[in-house]
């Protein structure tokens, strides 16, 4: 359905469900982090993990993360990298910076606390990924990789364009076949549901009927309306929601993706939405498995099939598997393609195609904090004893959305967390409502 996030974000270590369609909230909380942050188990027992290979500090734009060029016998594209985690840096950022969604980053690090990782430490990107399993035309999205593909024929080859998406909520879910992209718009109006009126009216929170272009619309800047009535594929005003299952059912793009599918994707479009949990792919003559955590109330998962591909591809091309190392990764849902036949286990695939980034200089759309101003309004969010709290505390503010700037402040043993600066009451005003709303958390004003 048309809506913005319901992202919730929440003194543990990740976003949410929301109570408002403009913010990340804490209506959501648990569910959603247990489903989409701690799919995995560590990352050490993938094979080839010792071998990784490329230039210490290679440039991050040398990196591919959104379009490739490949052959109808490739079905796996794109490769892993790994990078050492700054000072100030979040998963949430790092996702962005590299687009990526937030649970995948999570599921292939999840011993790397979200809002506040270890400074030094070495994580990997995920930027390899196998192609649904159908017809390489349109928009092609799965829904638990969390994941759009979008094709375009060149020659006897496609251009894959892929970008993450955040999707509809279990209660709320997003429908599953082939559709069709009826119009586009820039700077679409937010025309707000009964259903979700009535939720934020009994919350005590009303919304109006309508939210024109603008940084509280939940829409974003770019919308492409379905052939399912209600359903887009559109932007977001929080792009830490990207990668959950937060939304009212629609199909929200980060920003910045959001622009690229609008401009390559014309009226009558095909979008084919499914549900394919496991992957096998081919690349150099090696096979891949990638596996994601099922969602259940989408019903069969498609093991059956996996396995029965895999026996046939045994019989039919020879290939040998290690089928030990294929039911972990299936136990484990990584969502990381891992190389399954015997010439990939013995080449260490999973290390040859992995490469070592340096940091970028700036993490792309990473929340900014404007200096401290004597004459301007803040609300003092929370007093903490321990620093690390109030770091994340502090973090996950700063990813609402929009955002509302926040840093620590410590003195006499204590942590402030202090939302601000805003230039007027009104301002400041608003921004307690939406800690009280959102987080649940009861602020103090403070004038100049």
């Amino acid at each position: 359905m048309q809506s913005g996030l319901h992202t919730s974000v929440t003194k543990s270590s990740v976003p949410q469900g929301s109570a408002h369609p403009f913010r990340l909230s804490a209506s959501l909380t648990y569910s959603i982090i247990l489903q989409c942050f701690f799919l995995a188990v560590c990352l050490a027992s993938l094979q080839g993990c010792a071998g990784i290979t490329g230039i210490l500090g290679q440039d991050p734009n040398d990196i591919e993360s959104n379009f490739f060029l490949v052959d109808k016998k490739t079905s796996v594209i794109g490769k892993l990298a790994t990078m050492e985690i700054e000072q100030n840096d979040t998963l949430p950022d790092i996702a962005r910076h590299f687009s990526l969604g937030i649970n995948t980053l999570s599921a292939a690090n999840p011993d790397v606390d979200i809002w506040v990782p270890d400074h030094g430490k070495t994580i990997i990107l995920p930027l390899s990924y196998i192609l649904p399993d159908t017809a390489r035309k349109g928009i092609v999205i799965n829904l638990p990789a969390l994941r759009l593909f979008h094709y375009k024929k060149q020659g006897s080859q496609h251009i894959v364009s892929t970008f993450p998406i955040g999707a509809g909520a279990v209660d709320r879910a997003t429908p599953m076949g082939n559709m069709h992209i009826t119009r586009k718009k820039h700077l679409p109006t937010w025309y707000v549901p009964a259903s979700i009126a009535a939720d934020h009216l009994a919350k005590g929170d009303p919304l109006p009927s309508r939210i024109p272009p603008g940084p509280l619309n939940p829409l974003g800047e770019y919308a492409l309306y379905l052939s399912k009535p209600s359903y887009l594929i559109h932007g977001t005003n929080k792009p830490a929601s990207v990668g959950l299952r937060a939304s009212n059912g629609c199909i929200r793009l980060l920003p910045e993706d959001i622009q690229r599918l609008f401009k390559i994707t014309s009226v009558k479009t095909p979008v084919k939405i499914v549900n394919q949990p496991y992957l096998l792919g081919q690349r150099d003559g090696i096979v891949y498995l990638e596996a994601h955590t099922p969602f259940n109330d989408l019903g069969k998962t498609g093991l059956k099939k996996i396995y029965l591909q895999l026996n046939e591809l045994q019989k039919k091309n020879g290939f040998s598997f290690d089928w030990d190392k294929i039911e972990a990764i299936v136990a484990k849902a990584q969502g990381i393609p891992i190389a399954i036949s015997s010439t990939g286990l013995m080449d260490k695939t999973f290390g040859r195609h992995t490469i070592r980034l340096k940091h970028p200089a700036k993490l792309r759309g990473q929340p900014q904090v404007p200096e401290l101003k004597s004459d301007a309004w803040y609300v003092l969010a929370a007093v903490m004893d321990s620093k690390t709290e109030a770091r994340r505390l502090s973090a996950i503010i700063n990813h609402q959305g929009p955002q509302i700037p926040t840093r620590v402040m410590a003195s006499n043993n204590k942590n402030r967390v202090l939302s601000g600066p805003f230039k007027t009451k009104g301002e400041a005003v608003n921004a307690l409502h939406r800690l009280h709303i959102d987080l649940n958390l009861n602020g103090i004003l403070v004038a100049p």
